[in-house]
């Protein structure tokens, strides 16, 4: 028996929980939470034994079984059904291994929410069921409808207290107000994505993977054809991740409860548009344009979200900005390795390796999901304590909250990239691939690589600053005032699942050594795309690191970003009111208005999205309902003359037959006359 063979239960299972806690939650103990917890378990198991029968070659790489589920003319034929690879098993494990610890934190988060428990977990069990649907789909459209009601339960999830929030009803204004944000935002992402999909079913005939990623097909098809369709799909990947200048919606994601957010920036939401990109590299690397603008698109937000975390007083929002910042990292490690590709097949090489960028954003998309979810339930864990998201009247918790500040700390490290916790590992492999492009003599691009290459530098210093800045204004010196009033530490629900990620956020980077390098790689071989094998030794992984001098400089711009926040947060001789609390400076107000990008959003709706919408509402009202009205009218008017002829007389019927009989008579007679007969 193969456990692959019942891949399919894995989503099926967390929908089998959605629809029990529905209809009985209320019967069960916290509102079903126990339910949620088991479904998600018993799913990251059944994912870990089907991802060991991948990486072991148990089973063939990649797997596919489907159905036909539409035939829409000759031809063309939409499948339904399964395709994992190693990518997929990646994303399978952890976003299940995550959400199972959200879901036990979430006993203790949740805790007083009374009767509104049942639908949280039946919100996050829906979405745990998309997105392992997401990840296990055979083809592009299948895959889309995931895509969609991913969109729809982080619609729900963020603006679970938009009706009753415990902070009174501002706080409920805001979070329905940021969940039709965060729907709108990411429908324009989504409205490109189907673009895409219409593109590639015109030009291939077929949605499904196995198709779309032949070469023999792709040669088929037009090469402005295949980059219109990647342009177009990567647009959905700019508003589900977050991309500028799609990116907005994320820091006001946060009005949703913390676990919600921890969800949504570790194993589900934001990730499915990195999941996007990397599965979508066969149809980008056609086009060495196209990779260098998910590049680009990638290092700027890097560099440009990371920015705004520098003064924000939120700490959940400076871990929404860090994710914006991440996720740049991500996309711009894949366009490196997708560009190199792209150019290598331009030039006509028939064996292409470029493994490192596909690597190193893969991997730092897998120990991201541990550190960040970490970071956001370590987060989580201080708002349950003192009641305020505000770091400035938080301070000096370390004592009364340890589990925390030290799960905390070992997540601040990762990110930051401190040798040797798992960010170290996949961001420096990160800055290598780009350095990699910037070197490999490809004339304008090299220098906008190295650019880019500049840009996640600065933004590594920028990270390590400001996350060492929330964990001093948080843990570090003295007590604010919401930290008074902090009731200790959380109850062992909540403290058990941060000390379970802390240790995948200190080792997981180890992977890279023990064969993660080779499980993802993406490479074209022997006229076939293919994802694993043919990937990096350990040796050469350790080459790529520590023989790089730049690796040494994004340390040392590491613990230069640690030692200043820890002089003006800890030590305090640099005062950090002039920077922070009663900053003046138009720097520090251009980073606390998002460089005005919300007021920019407002404006533009006014300006143009509100005429627009106008206008359409008058078409619809005059020329669509007038017309639906009118026919109607009609009828109706034609059935009430009617019915006055019904008047139920006899006589009245008889007149009317002897009236229709000589009216008859009379026009054959014209008719006759006219035309000569009689």
């Amino acid at each position: 028996m193969l456990f692959i063979d019942y891949a399919w239960l894995i989503p099926i299972i967390p929908l089998a929980a959605f629809l029990i806690i529905g209809f009985f939650g209320h019967k069960t103990p916290e509102g079903g939470g126990y339910i949620a917890i088991i479904a998600a378990a018993v799913s990251f198991v059944l994912s870990a034994l089907v991802g060991y029968e991948i990486l072991s070659g148990t089973v063939a790489a990649p797997y596919v079984n489907d159905i036909v589920w539409l035939e829409m003319s000759p031809g063309v034929v939409l499948n339904f059904g399964l395709y994992i690879d190693n990518l997929s098993v990646l994303m399978l494990i952890f976003s299940s291994l995550i959400s199972t610890l959200i879901f036990i934190y979430s006993i203790g988060y949740m805790h007083d929410q009374g009767e509104r428990k049942r639908r949280y977990y039946t919100e996050v069990s829906l979405f745990l069921t998309a997105m392992l649907g997401l990840v296990i789909s055979s083809n592009f459209l299948e895959m889309f409808i995931f895509w969609e009601i991913v969109g729809l339960c982080s619609y729900l999830l963020i603006g679970f207290w938009g009706f009753k929030h415990p902070k009174g009803e501002k706080a409920s204004i805001a979070a329905a107000s940021a969940a039709k944000k965060a729907f709108l935002v990411t429908r324009m992402g989504d409205v490109s994505l189907l673009a895409g999909l219409f593109v590639l079913l015109n030009a291939f005939g077929s949605l499904d993977f196995v198709s779309l990623f032949d070469p023999a097909n792709i040669a088929a098809v037009d090469n402005s054809t295949l980059a219109l369709g990647s342009l177009l799909i990567f647009g959905g990947v700019i508003g589900k991740s977050a991309q500028f200048p799609l990116h907005d919606w994320l820091p006001d994601a946060m009005e949703g409860p913390t676990t919600v957010s921890a969800l949504i920036h570790a194993a589900t939401m934001v990730k499915a548009g990195v999941y996007l990109t990397a599965r979508s590299l066969p149809l980008f690397v056609q086009s060495t344009d196209v990779t260098l603008f998910v590049a680009v698109i990638g290092g700027f937000t890097a560099f440009y979200a990371a920015t705004m975390a520098l003064n924000n007083m939120n700490i959940k929002r400076v871990l929404a900005y860090s994710t914006l910042s991440q996720l740049g990292y991500m996309v711009l490690a894949l366009g490196a390795a997708g560009y190199m590709m792209a150019a290598s097949l331009a030039a006509g090489d028939v064996e292409v390796d470029h493994a490192m960028g596909y690597t190193a954003g893969t991997f730092h998309m897998m120990n991201h999901a541990f550190f960040k979810a970490l970071l956001f339930l370590g987060a989580g864990s201080v708002i349950h304590a003192v009641g305020t998201e505000d770091m400035r009247q938080m301070g000096g918790l370390r004592k009364r909250m340890s589990i925390t500040s030290i799960t905390m700390l070992i997540a601040t490290l990762a990110i930051a990239g401190i040798p040797l916790f798992s960010g170290f590992w996949s961001k420096d492999l990160i800055l290598e691939s780009v350095l990699h492009v910037a070197e490999g003599g490809h004339g304008a691009a090299s220098a906008v690589f190295l650019i880019l290459f500049v840009l996640a530098l600065v933004t590594a210093f920028m990270t390590a600053f400001y996350m060492f800045r929330l964990w001093y204004m948080t843990f570090g010196g003295e007590e604010g005032e919401a930290s008074k009033h902090c009731h200790g530490e959380s109850p062992r629900s909540m403290t058990y699942p941060l000390v379970i990620l802390s240790g995948f956020a200190a080792l997981s980077g180890f992977l890279i050594l023990f064969g993660f390098a080779d499980a993802l790689t993406f490479n074209f071989v022997d006229g076939a795309f293919v994802v694993g094998g043919h990937g990096l030794s350990m040796i050469e992984v350790l080459e790529d690191i520590f023989l790089n001098p730049f690796a040494y400089v994004s340390i040392a711009l590491a613990v230069l970003g640690f030692y200043i926040a820890y002089r003006m947060y800890e030590v305090r001789d640099i005062e950090p009111g002039r920077y922070n609390q009663y900053g003046e400076s138009s720097l520090y107000k251009l980073l606390q208005k998002r460089y005005y990008f919300p007021e920019f959003y407002n404006a533009l709706a006014l300006k143009l999205a509100y005429p627009a919408a106008m206008a359409v509402e008058q078409v619809d009202r005059k020329a669509v309902d007038g017309t639906v009205d009118g026919i109607a009218n009609s009828i109706t008017g034609g059935s009430q003359m009617l019915r006055r002829i019904q008047t139920g007389f006899v006589q009245t019927y008889a007149a009317f037959v002897v009236g229709g009989v000589l009216l008859v008579i009379v026009l054959i007679y014209l008719i006759g006359y006219l035309t000569g007969g009689l």
